[in-house]
């Protein structure tokens, strides 16, 4: 599905080093609060410096071009497309050979999505959706980008790994603006229809990887800034969810001033045989 209007980019990098695990592929989403162009270049070096092969970011600047060439010189491929005046979502990767798959489109504020379908050695594809759901908004549009944005992604939902076509696993991550059933602390201000797209992406098969890893586990990503209360607004989602062995936050990014949000990782298992 999709909206018309919008161009997709990508950046290639230079050949560049980058540690490949035999057996796993490593992922990490960060929402970069609009960043600046020199604080672009201080996220491109903290990402550089992380272990992840596939980075996915939101809240990216209209264009994207900062982060995009930041990254792209420091050894990743870039994909995002161009969205006008809104933000930007972007997967990055510096493993095998990325290829976008501009089918997985939502119908509303399609560059909010970002989609790409990663060859590895010997034949082995992963998928990675990146998303960044809009915030409630201002009130004469309160929540109305938001709900639009949320259903058109659950009409993708069910097709999306056909569309992907991938034989190893396919990643959902990003800033999702929403938590889930039973968060806590409880913010009364998310409804019914918020929570079912929390659970729209297991009821499509995707499961929650923090959860996969931590049962009852409590973290934050985002932290109000007049209440200080957590909010887990970033999610990362696989399916299969078996195919989690590890995922956390990485609070580095956030009490550092990169960003107002924490980072999220997963490690992922994939046949070793085929990387």
């Amino acid at each position: 599905m999709g909206g018309a209007g919008h161009q997709q980019l990508s950046f290639s990098p230079p050949e560049a080093q980058h540690g490949v695990l035999p057996g796993q592929v490593r992922v990490l989403t960060l929402n970069v609060q609009h960043a600046s162009p020199s604080r672009s270049r201080r996220q491109a070096d903290w990402l550089a410096g992380q272990d992840a092969d596939v980075v996915v970011l939101t809240e990216v600047t209209p264009g994207g071009h900062s982060i995009a060439q930041e990254l792209s010189e420091r050894g990743f491929s870039v994909h995002l497309a161009d969205g006008g005046s809104d933000y930007l979502t972007v997967v990055a990767s510096r493993i095998g050979k990325q290829e976008p798959v501009p089918e997985v489109r939502p119908g509303h504020l399609p560059h909010r999505c970002a989609a790409v379908r990663i060859h590895l050695d010997d034949g082995l594809t992963v998928g990675v959706v990146g998303l960044y759901v809009p915030s409630r908004g201002p009130r004469e549009r309160r929540n109305v980008d938001k709900r639009a944005f949320q259903n058109a992604v659950v009409e993708l939902l069910p097709d999306m790994a056909g569309e992907l076509a991938v034989t190893g696993p396919v990643v959902i991550a990003g800033d999702l603006n929403v938590v889930e059933r039973g968060h806590r602390p409880h913010h009364t201000v998310f409804g019914t229809w918020e929570y079912e797209f929390y659970a729209a992406f297991a009821a499509a098969g995707y499961g929650d990887a923090f959860r996969h890893c931590h049962p009852d586990g409590l973290d934050h990503s985002w932290y109000g800034r007049r209440s200080g209360e957590g909010y887990r607004f970033d999610h990362i989602f696989s399916s299969p969810v078996a195919a989690v062995v590890d995922c956390r936050y990485v609070h580095e990014p956030r009490t550092t001033g990169l960003s107002d949000h924490a980072a999220m990782t997963a490690t992922l298992a994939v046949p070793a045989s085929t990387l």
